[in-house]
This record gives C-alpha cells, structure tokens and sequence, in this order.
C-alpha cells in the first residue's frame, strides 16, 4: 500500500520507523532483534536507507596504497522485501543519487516494482565522509530533482532506452525530504523552499523532514509551506537524543539546532544514561504535540536505538 494511502485510510496519527541496513558480512537477524521490539505499533511503514561506496585505501606490501570502492552498507532492496514477507508490513526504500547511474537506479526500481514495493524516498544524498562536496556519479544524477523524474518517468512507462515500446507502468508513491531548518547548502529558507516547491511540482507525493528538536520549526515550516502552495502530507523525522556528545554532533552533521531549554538540561547531565531519560522524556512530549496538532504519521529514526523509540511510542498511544 501507498503512504499516501495509509494516510488516507488513517483515523488517528500513524506511526513509522527507520532502519539502517546491516554492516556487509552481518545476518539479517540483526534487522529482527531490532524491529521486532518496535511490531506492536503496527508502524504503517519501514523505511530502509540506501548507502554509496566509500573510497578507501588499503595498503600493498610494497607500502604503496591501493583506492577501493567498499559499499559497507548493501541490502537495501533486499531487506525492504524481506521485512514484508516476515512482518507483512510496508518497507520504504531509499533511492540516492550519490554513487549511483541511472543505469543501477533504473534496475532497482525494475526490482522494486518486481517485488510488489509502492513507495519509494528519493534523496540526493551527502558526500562522502572524505569528501567535501557531493559529486555526483558521471552516469547519475546531480539533484533529487532529476531522480525523481527518473521515477516519475518510469511511472509513465518511459525507460532510459528510448526505443523501448510499450514499458510498463510503475506505480511508485513518491517520497522527498523537507529541511524545517533549511539544508545546509541553500543560501536561505525561501531558496530551500523553492527547491521543495519543485520537486513537489515535479511528481512528490509526500515529504519527510530532517529530524528537529523543536516543534516550532516544524509547525513553521509546514506554514510555510502551506503559504507556498505545498499541500501534500508533511511527516516529521524524530530521533531520541540519548549521549551528551550527540548535543554537537548532531547539531554540525545535521545543521539543526538545539532548544535552550534541551541543551541545558542535557549539559546538568553527568552521565549518558542521565541524557538517554532527558531526551525520552523530551522526545516523548514532542511526540504528544504533534499528535494533538493532527500530524498523519510520526516517523522515527531509530538507528540504535530502538528500545528508547519504543519507550516514546508506548507512552503516546
């Protein structure tokens, strides 16, 4: 089913998760330990991440190095089938353009679509980590706003092979990310919104949000998209804070910011055990306000954590 779709048929506010795939060489058990915690939500959704190759250096025995490719992080598509067969619940897989040719992008939705999965997250992605600007791959996409219409073009049966006749259908529901706090390479939050306007205009059904930690931001920038003539659903992206290192961490890999309030009850914290109880507790009344505000879906990432995300989700259902 679409995500479009459970919103639709929805009576009160959903309730999603995010996973990352396993490390290579590890067991899809690693995936159950993790979800299984987390089934008596009855999340409408899993989210699946997708993860480039890395650049790496391994070491000749002349002492001379070698540059490698090492994705660390493969399955995605395969791990989006698997949780649908073993939990009969919908997986959203990520789609990034950072690594990728429209050629690999092409066959993962042909897969994609083979499999029965409707929906799809469609990213940019960021540089890699020992890189300082997002290049994209020579056969791939610059911009989210070019894979989208990539998948967009497949839903109308247009193929990368243009004398391909008569190519089926997909019927992708289409996800983008929001930035409520604006991305960090656009010059301002107008700029950012136009982008958001675009890929909207260009074929999205839905956004998902960079996490945040204040709501106010949030219920800003759904106003102001709203003022911009965005009317698809907005899902916020939360994440529990539960180390004092993650207070500037996140903050300058995410470019959010941290309430006053939050940080400085986080920063009285002697030990990360003290910050994991301040951030559930405030990632718990966050959680309550958006669910009173009417949000169709709560979208958790729980990248870890999945024990404290279950602690939040029981104390709001």
């Amino acid at each position: 089913m679409k995500v479009t779709e459970h919103i639709a048929q929805a009576k009160d506010t959903l309730i999603s998760f995010e996973i990352l795939p396993p490390l290579k060489g590890k067991s899809i058990d690693s995936i159950w330990e993790h979800l299984d915690p987390l089934m008596e939500f009855n999340p409408a959704y899993i989210n699946v991440t997708y993860h480039r190759s890395e650049h790496m250096f391994k070491k000749r025995a002349d002492g001379s190095f070698d540059k490698v490719e090492i994705r660390k992080r493969p399955g995605t598509v395969g791990i989006c089938a698997a949780i649908m067969n073993h939990y009969k619940v919908d997986a959203v897989p990520h789609l990034i353009c950072g690594g990728f040719s429209k050629e690999e992008t092409e066959n993962a939705l042909i897969d994609l679509n083979f499999l029965g999965i409707d929906n799809v997250l469609v990213l940019r992605g960021d540089a890699p980590k020992n890189e300082t600007f997002f290049e994209a791959h020579p056969n791939g996409h610059r911009y989210a706003t070019e894979l989208l219409q990539q998948v967009v073009n497949m839903n109308n049966g247009m193929y990368l092979e243009e004398d391909l006749q008569g190519g089926i259908k997909t019927k992708f529901c289409i996800g983008v990310a929001g930035y409520p706090e604006k991305h960090f390479e656009a010059p301002n939050l107008q700029t950012d919104m136009n982008y958001l306007k675009k890929k909207v205009d260009g074929g999205a059904d839905y956004i998902v949000t960079q996490m945040f930690f204040d709501n106010k931001k949030f219920f800003d920038f759904v106003a102001k998209c709203r003022e911009n003539g965005i009317t698809v659903p907005i899902i916020p992206g939360l994440k529990p804070l539960t180390s004092k290192k993650q207070l500037t961490v996140l903050p300058r890999i995410f470019h959010v910011d941290m309430p006053d309030e939050f940080a400085n009850e986080v920063l009285k914290c002697k030990t990360d055990k003290d910050v994991e109880l301040v951030g559930t507790e405030w990632l718990i009344q966050q959680s309550k306000e958006l669910k009173a505000a009417g949000i169709p879906v709560l979208h958790y990432y729980t990248l870890g954590k999945p024990k404290v995300v279950q602690q939040v989700v029981s104390s709001i259902l």
